[in-house]
């Protein structure tokens, strides 16, 4: 399993459904690239455990334009209080994904 700590600001996508996440840094993101095919449960994307503000929760990173996006639940942000061009600091583990 691959862990990373990194700081990032939030952003908000409005997309058909409007999410916010948080970029992952391309140094990390090149990382992720390289393990991918291994935890990925399709499309591309990454299941993961994250932490912020003493939050835990797992989602899956998105790929988008050479990086990975940390996808922020409603429920991480009300217990965080964070939002759109808020900085976080992020704890995150790379898992296998559960077939």
């Amino acid at each position: 399993m691959l862990q990373f700590r990194f700081e990032a600001e939030v952003i908000h996508w409005r997309g058909p459904s409007p999410f916010f996440f948080a970029p992952i840094p391309a140094y990390h993101s090149e990382e992720i690239r390289r393990v991918s095919k291994l935890v990925t449960y399709g499309w591309g994307v990454i299941p993961v455990e994250a932490q912020i503000g003493g939050v835990v929760f797992r989602t899956s990173l998105f790929p988008k334009d050479e990086i990975y996006l940390l996808p922020l639940k409603v429920d991480v942000r009300r217990k965080t209080n964070i939002t759109a061009g808020d900085p976080v600091c992020v704890d995150m583990t790379i898992r296998p994904a559960q077939r």
